[in-house]
C-alpha cells in the first residue's frame, strides 16, 4: 500500500515526468532502424551466411540484381547502363556488350552470351553492389536505378523486394495504428460503463506504446514486422489492465468517500491481479526470443517490453489521468450494455456434457489442419507484396521472359583448375531446373586468352582467394524443386572444392525453412512449459494447467487449423508467432474464471454452485478483453495491402474470439467433469 499511496500522492510528477519522457521516446522511433531483410535473422554461424559476407569481402559484391528493359534499342540501353554504374554503390553492371565491345571477334564468345540477355522485345542487365542487400545505401541505389531507368526497366532481387516492402509498410503503418485505435474504442464505447473513459485508456496505453518503441533504438535496429505489429498488440493486449484498474476503483469508490483512498487501494489490488496476468503474456512472448532465427528474439523482447510498461502505465499514469478527470468521468458514467449473465451461465452449466463431447469432436479435425497447415506455409517474402508491385511484376517477367526463377551463386577456391570448373560446370548443367552456369570458362569460353579479357569481368569472377561462379535456375525460391537442386549442387561442388560454398537467396531459404521448423517446436514447448509453471505456482495445482493449456491448445489448434480448410496460405513466420501469442494473451480468460471457481470452493460452495459462479462473474470481463483484442488487431487485417501483417492480425483476431468462445463454453464444462480431480490435486481446495 505505502507504493500506491505514493503514487497517488505524485500523480502530477508522475504525469509531468512521462510527458517529457515522450520527447527523446520520439527521437528514438525517427532514429531506430528497421530491417525489412529477413534473412539478416539466420543464424551467423551458417555457411550461406558466412559465404555472403566472403563475397562482400572478396568481391566486394554484396547484392546483386537483374535489371530488364523493356522495347529499347541496344544504343539507349547501353546508355542508361552507364548512367547505371556512375550510381554510388554500383559496383559493375554487367550486360553482352561487357564483352561485345571489345576487339573479340563475335563468332569466339558463346552464342549463349547474347542469346541468355535478350529476347525479341527485352534485354537483361545484372548489375552488382558493393553493400549488402538490405543495406540503406543499396536501397538508395536501387530507388535511383529506378529513377534513372524510367517505367520501361523492371528490376528484381532482395533488394528491390527490400525497398517495395519499406515503402508500403511506411505507407500503411500509421493506418494500421489509426485503425486499431478507432475499433478498440468502438468496442469499449460499446462494453464499458463509461463514454469518457476509453478515450483516457487510449491515452494512457498510447504513451506506453510510444516510450516502448522509443526505448527499440537500444536494440540497435527492428524488423518490419515488429514495427508493424508492436504498437497493434501493445494496445490489444494491455487494455485488459486498464479496465481492471477502473473497476477496481469504481467498486473501491463505494466504499471509501476520498477518491485518492479509493484509488490507491484499487492500484493495490490491481498490480497483484494484473501482475500475474501479464507474467503468461510476457512468458508467450519470451518463448519466442529461443528461436534461433533471431526474428523471434526481435519481435519477442519488444512485446515483452511493451506488456511491461503496459503494467506500470496502468498503476502509474493510468490513476494519474482517472484522478485528473475524475469528475467528468463520474457525470459521463452509464450502464454497461453486457447483460446479466446468470441465466445464460445456468444454462450453460446444465448441458455441459454436450460441450465435453463437443470438445472431443473437435480436436481431431482441428490438430489435423493445424498440422497440414503448417507443411503448407509459404517463406517467399515476395508473396505478401501485392501484384501490382514493381517486384512482383520483375520477378514474373524473369520468369516469363527468361526463364529464371532464382539465381545461386558459388564460391570456388581460386587453386581449382580450370578444367575441374569445366567438368564441374557440365554436371552442374546437367542437373535438372538449371539454366546455365556462368564462370570464366562459361562466360567468355575457353578460346579466348586471358589478356582479352576486361578487368572488370575478371574482378567479377575471381579474386585472390575464390573464383565466383553464377548458377541461374527454373525452380522458384523456397520450393521443394529448388530446395532438392540446391542439395544437389553442392554434393557436385564438395566433390571439387570441399571448402566450396553455395551461396544466394534460395539456399539462403532452404536454411531458414530447415531453422524455422526446428524453431516452431522448441517455442512450442517452451511456451507450454513456462505458462504450465506460471499457472502451477499461480493456482497451487497440477490438474489445472492441464485442463486450461488444453482448452487454449484447442483453440490454437482451431485457429492455425482453418487456413488448410479454407484454401489460404501463411507467411512461416506466422504459425510461430500466432501459437505463441494467442497462448500467452488468452491463457488470461481461463485463468480468471479458474480463479473465481478456485475461491468458491474453497469457500464452501458446492461443485455446480461454484461453477455457475465462476462464470456468470467472468463472462463480462473476457467478453471485454477477448473483444479488445479482436477489434484492434481486426481492421488492420481488413486493410492491410501486405498479406504477412494482414494474415497476422486475421489470425489474432480471430483467435481472440476462438479461445474466449472456448473458455467460456468448454472450460466450465471441464471444471464439472475434473472437479474431484481438481480438489485433490490443488493445495487448499481438499
Amino acid at each position: 500500500m505505502k507504493l500506491a499511496n505514493a503514487i497517488v500522492k505524485n500523480r502530477k510528477i508522475i504525469l509531468i515526468i512521462t510527458l517529457v519522457l515522450l520527447i527523446p521516446s520520439i527521437l528514438g522511433i525517427v532514429k531506430t532502424r528497421v530491417n525489412y531483410d529477413m534473412l539478416t535473422y539466420l543464424p551467423s554461424d551458417m555457411e550461406t551466411v558466412k559465404g555472403q559476407d566472403e563475397l562482400l569481402k572478396e568481391f566486394n559484391k554484396g547484392a546483386f540484381t537483374f535489371l530488364i528493359f523493356e522495347n529499347m534499342s541496344d544504343k539507349d540501353v547501353a546508355k542508361l547502363k552507364g548512367e547505371i554504374e556512375s550510381i554510388d554503390h554500383v559496383a559493375t553492371v554487367l550486360w553482352y556488350d561487357s564483352l561485345a565491345d571489345l576487339s573479340i571477334p563475335m563468332e569466339l564468345l558463346p552464342a549463349k552470351v547474347y542469346n541468355e540477355f535478350n529476347t525479341d522485345h527485352s534485354t537483361m542487365m545484372a548489375v552488382f553492389f558493393d553493400t549488402g542487400t538490405s543495406d540503406d545505401h543499396t536501397m538508395e541505389a536501387v530507388r535511383e536505378i529506378r529513377k534513372t531507368c524510367g517505367e520501361q526497366c523492371l528490376v528484381s532481387g532482395m533488394t528491390a523486394l527490400v525497398v517495395d516492402l519499406k515503402d508500403l509498410c511506411e505507407k500503411e503503418e500509421p493506418v494500421y495504428v489509426g485503425l486499431a485505435v478507432a475499433f478498440a474504442l468502438c468496442a469499449m464505447l460499446l462494453l464499458l460503463d463509461s463514454w469518457l473513459i476509453p478515450f483516457v485508456f487510449l491515452a494512457s496505453i498510447g504513451i506506453m506504446i510510444v516510450i516502448n518503441l522509443g526505448t527499440n533504438y537500444f536494440l540497435g535496429e527492428v524488423s518490419y514486422i515488429t514495427k508493424a505489429l508492436s504498437a497493434v498488440l501493445q494496445l490489444a493486449v494491455t487494455m485488459d489492465y486498464s479496465i481492471f484498474l477502473w473497476h477496481s476503483y469504481n467498486e473501491q469508490r463505494t466504499k471509501y468517500d476520498e477518491n485518492k483512498k479509493a484509488m490507491a487501494v484499487a492500484i493495490h489490488e490491481t498490480f497483484a491481479s494484473v501482475l500475474g496476468s501479464s507474467i503468461t503474456t510476457v512468458a508467450g512472448f519470451i518463448a519466442l526470443c529461443f528461436m534461433s532465427f533471431t526474428l523471434g528474439r526481435d519481435l519477442g523482447i519488444v512485446m515483452a517490453k511493451g506488456v511491461l510498461l503496459g503494467v506500470i502505465g496502468c498503476v502509474t499514469v493510468l490513476p494519474a489521468l482517472i484522478l485528473w478527470l475524475d469528475k467528468p468521468l463520474q457525470k459521463t458514467k452509464h450502464k454497461s450494455l453486457i447483460p446479466d449473465m446468470k441465466k445464460f451461465s445456468n444454462g450453460i452449466v446444465k448441458i455441459f456434457p454436450a460441450f465435453l463431447i463437443l470438445f472431443v469432436l473437435l480436436i481431431a479435425p482441428a490438430y489435423n489442419g493445424y498440422s497440414k497447415a503448417n507443411k503448407e506455409v509459404y517463406y517467399d517474402m515476395g508473396q505478401c507484396l501485392p501484384e501490382d508491385m514493381n517486384y512482383v511484376t520483375s520477378v514474373k517477367k524473369l520468369r516469363d521472359d527468361y526463364n529464371i526463377a532464382s539465381t545461386h551463386m558459388i564460391l570456388l577456391n581460386a587453386d581449382v583448375p580450370a578444367k575441374d570448373v569445366r567438368n564441374m560446370t557440365k554436371e552442374m548443367e546437367a542437373v535438372d531446373g538449371v539454366k546455365y552456369v556462368l564462370g570464366m570458362e562459361s562466360l567468355v569460353g575457353s578460346r579466348v586468352p586471358k589478356e582479352f579479357i576486361p578487368e572488370d569481368v575478371m574482378k567479377l569472377v575471381k579474386s585472390e582467394n575464390y573464383q565466383l561462379l553464377l548458377i541461374n535456375s527454373e525452380y522458384v525460391v523456397a520450393s521443394d524443386a529448388v530446395n532438392q537442386q540446391i542439395e544437389t549442387l553442392i554434393s557436385i561442388m564438395k566433390k571439387y572444392d570441399p571448402s566450396g560454398m553455395l551461396i544466394g537467396e534460395a539456399p539462403c531459404m532452404k536454411d531458414m525453412i530447415e531453422t524455422t521448423d526446428r524453431d516452431f517446436k522448441v517455442v512450442n514447448i517452451i511456451s507450454i512449459l513456462a505458462i504450465f509453471l506460471i499457472i502451477f505456482f499461480v493456482e497451487k495445482s497440477l490438474s489445472l494447467p492441464v485442463i486450461l493449456i488444453a482448452v487454449i491448445e484447442l483453440g490454437i489448434f482451431i485457429n492455425l487449423g482453418m487456413p488448410h480448410y479454407l484454401g489460404q496460405s501463411m507467411s512461416f513466420i506466422t504459425p510461430i508467432c500466432i501459437s505463441t501469442i494467442q497462448l500467452g494473451a488468452t491463457v488470461d480468460y481461463a485463468i480468471l474464471m479458474t480463479t473465481r471457481y478456485k475461491n468458491e470452493r474453497i469457500g464452501g460452495a458446492e461443485k455446480k454452485k461454484a461453477v455457475h459462479t465462476a462464470l456468470h462473474t467472468s463472462i463480462p470481463s473476457i467478453l471485454v478483453s477477448g473483444l479488445g483484442l479482436f477489434a484492434a488487431t481486426f481492421g488492420v487485417a481488413l486493410y492491410s495491402d501486405m498479406e504477412i501483417i494482414s494474415s497476422m492480425c486475421l489470425l489474432m483476431a480471430r483467435g481472440a474470439l476462438i479461445s474466449m468462445v472456448l473458455v467460456i463454453f468448454i472450460l466450465p464444462a471441464m471444471f464439472m467433469l475434473c472437479d474431484k480431480v481438481i480438489c485433490k490435486t490443488t493445495i487448499g481446495m481438499k
